[in-house]
């Protein structure tokens, strides 16, 4: 008889895994729920991987806890989170009440004391079969409550890269057995709990000395009754030991989780009885259609689309314009969504294995480097291995939330001169993400026709613009030889090319015309070249001596203008001081002074309304500004107003041009990609007649806007197409 299956969730380490996984993401009303989104994936795909008889779900509760009592820097040093993901608790809160999965919480105790409990509760003989437990979190702290009958469900990174821990896999990853793991805490310390540990163990002795003494009390009996024959008790080492005793053993029960919470418990009240109408409710309410048309999968996408343009338009989101154009473009996405586009897979495979040999040979050269075979993938093991092994300074390095030295590339990019292995790591990291991220995923969603045929969704993202998954095309690499190689997989059928249709410069010349710049629209008008013209006003020096160097100074101000790039960005990007950004910064004002009045009447309407909108009538609400923000998360929500309207009416620009184009559209003109600003078609040899029309439809829609063609084989060999003149 097969087991049933009893899922424990550990909500709030799952909370903050999302919201740091995620983007920020937020209803058309402003409420930000990129947590609940993260934590809702993953609960509905453990859902259908386990299919599971039982859900119950823990969260910490505010307040000190019996850990916090007896040390009062039990995380002491750990970050705290900022308001909008506490926010978003009740909210998820309310999915799990919608879905009648009870929560278990309890003042003075953490979550995993909680889930330790009920764990130890679960009826494992009379009227119950022998129940498999799988503890769904974001962290490794429950490793040690696994068992015959209980599992761990956690991630490598992010939220998508799951593992499953046995007592194998504990084994295969610390060496030790599951009932050991709070001994090897008790050593190593945990920075991300402030748990001090044994100053100067690692991870690597602790693991070592606990997997040959078996537990922290016979590690110290061999100490001090015995001198123990083993290597690995230097001096130093011993010293250490002995010094710490009393730290070590408080570090073990600081470590080990309760299982006596005084909860009251039923496993019938954990009966999993599926998705209900109130369930689905929430879905439309918070607008997650996407999950809600994966749960109905009898219902069209179009159909989940139309229901929320309709809610959008109601809410007074969209202007009338906009809602007009939404409905319009249904049909587009899911023509474009349809197409699809070709994909050479012989070629796409022959790149894959040669990604593997690259890797392969970086993994070498960076063992040859660090005279250490370890885990490259491991953050921990590299960051043992350059800070601890070879000594590299760490004194620029920021730390992650948990407190510990972060490996994040753009951490190890500040030291790469400082040792041989940086750059290899770096190089082996670009490496492993395209080929897992990019090819593998290309390869296994190719159709028997070879095409693939990605998700475009018209409300993926709340500036109006287009998001795509399965596969994101969008962030398909784009310069560099490895980018040509990859792009050069994404093909035209036989008989047909492919065109692009690029909007140049497109949130430039938005940004010129919606604040009226005397000069930037002068410059647009006469064609210059906007970068170089910026530079020239910047270093006060004619357009025809500006170097390549000057120029992208200039091209870096001008994006800095549409991100809201501040000084210390500029500064990281450019290798300028502080001072000089912020000098570069305050001319750039002064000379497009039509822009600096621009973004200042932005942010009046944005204190009077708390909402921008672009030029069509799409808004953005900002309800945060309803409280208090410090300066920094101010600027944040000025950064995200202008944006919008800049981004936003470059959104709704290209939709519009993609309605507009529609006519066109045959067996021998298809749309196959949107891509920001440009349109990507697959035309027939004997029909780009019609490519001149497109064009001039494209840059009728919006004073300035300018088109750029271009036509190719592959979109890796795509060459400027000239259009004949008359």
């Amino acid at each position: 008889m097969e087991k049933e299956k009893f899922i424990i969730i550990d909500s709030n380490a799952l909370v903050h895994r999302a919201f740091h996984a995620l983007p920020e993401l937020s209803t058309r009303t402003g409420a930000q729920i990129n947590a609940v989104y993260g934590f809702l994936l993953v609960l509905l795909k453990i859902i259908q991987d386990f299919k599971p008889d039982y859900l119950a779900a823990t969260f910490d509760l505010a307040g000190p806890t019996f850990r916090h009592e007896s040390y009062k820097a039990y995380k002491a040093k750990r970050v705290k989170a900022p308001d909008n993901l506490y926010q978003q608790i009740p909210i998820i809160k309310d999915f799990l009440q919608s879905l009648k999965i009870p929560v278990f919480e309890q003042q003075g105790f953490e979550a995993d004391d909680v889930i330790g409990t009920i764990s130890k509760k679960i009826p494992q003989k009379q009227s119950y079969p022998e129940i498999q437990t799988i503890i769904l979190t974001g962290d490794l702290d429950t490793l040690q409550l696994i068992d015959k009958q209980t599992k761990v469900y956690t991630f490598k990174k992010g939220i998508k890269d799951s593992v499953i821990y046995d007592a194998e896999k504990v084994r295969e990853r610390f060496g030790l057995e599951p009932d050991q793991m709070t001994d090897f805490r008790a050593l190593k310390g945990d920075p991300s709990d402030n748990i001090p540990g044994v100053p100067g163990i690692g991870e690597k002795t602790a693991s070592e000395l606990i997997k040959e003494f078996g537990n922290l009390e016979n590690l110290y009996f061999q100490i001090e009754n015995k001198t123990p024959d083993s290597a690995l008790i230097r001096d130093k080492i011993k010293k250490l030991l002995v010094q710490h005793k009393d730290q070590a053993f408080f570090s073990k029960v600081l470590s080990s989780i309760r299982l006596d919470v005084p909860i009251d418990f039923k496993i019938k009240d954990c009966e999993w009885n599926g998705f209900g109408e109130e369930f689905l409710n929430n879905l439309k309410k918070y607008e997650f259609f996407k999950i809600l048309s994966t749960i109905q999968g009898e219902t069209k996408k179009s159909e989940l689309l139309a229901h929320q343009i309709e809610k959008l338009f109601q809410d007074g989101v969209f202007s009338e314009q906009i809602y007009k154009l939404e409905k319009d473009l249904l049909p587009v996405i899911e023509k474009m969504n349809e197409n699809g586009i070709k994909i050479d897979l012989k070629k796409l495979k022959e790149l894959n294995i040669w990604f593997g040999e690259k890797i392969e040979e970086a993994s070498e050269e960076i063992y040859k480097e660090s005279k250490e075979k370890f885990n490259i993938n491991s953050p921990s093991q590299i960051s043992d291995i350059l800070f601890n092994k070879l000594k590299i300074s760490k004194a620029k390095i920021k730390k992650t939330p948990k407190g510990e030295i972060s490996t994040a590339f753009s951490e190890l990019d500040k030291i790469k001169n400082s040792h041989p292995v940086i750059p290899l790591i770096i190089k082996h990291r670009e490496l492993s993400k395209i080929k897992s991220s990019v090819i593998e995923n290309l390869i296994e969603l190719v159709d028997d026709e070879n095409r693939i045929h990605p998700n475009f969704n018209q409300l993926g993202t709340v500036s109006g613009r287009l998001s795509c998954n399965q596969p994101n095309l969008q962030n398909i690499p784009k310069k560099g030889k490895l980018a040509d190689a990859i792009r050069k997989c994404f093909v035209s059928e036989n008989g047909f090319n492919l065109f692009s249709f690029d909007y140049s410069q497109m949130e430039l010349r938005v940004c010129a015309y919606l604040s009226k710049d005397e000069k930037m629209n002068k410059f647009f008008n006469e064609e210059k070249d906007i970068h170089k013209m910026t530079a020239s006003l910047i270093f006060e020096k004619d357009e025809t001596t500006v170097t390549n160097e000057e120029r992208e100074i200039g091209k870096r101000l001008n994006f800095s203008v549409i991100y809201g790039m501040g000084p210390y960005g500029f500064s990281e990007a450019t290798g300028y001081s502080i001072e000089q950004a912020t000098e570069f910064i305050a001319i750039f004002y002064q000379q497009f002074s039509g822009i600096s009045a621009f973004k200042q009447k932005i942010v009046e309407e944005l204190d009077k309304n708390k909402f921008t909108q672009t030029f069509f009538g799409r808004k953005r609400f900002f309800p945060e500004l309803s409280g208090s923000l410090n300066f920094r998360e101010k600027e944040k929500v000025v950064r995200m107003a202008f944006n919008h309207v800049v981004q936003g009416t470059s959104a709704d620009i290209i939709k519009t041009a993609m309605v507009k184009i529609a006519p066109f559209f045959s067996n021998d003109v298809r749309l196959i990609l949107q891509i920001h600003d440009e349109l990507i078609f697959e035309i027939k040899n004997n029909k780009e007649d019609c490519v001149p029309k497109i064009k001039e439809i494209m840059e009728s829609i919006f004073e300035m806007t300018k088109i750029e063609i271009e036509k190719g084989p592959n979109l890796g060999e795509l060459k400027e197409f000239t259009l004949p003149s008359f």
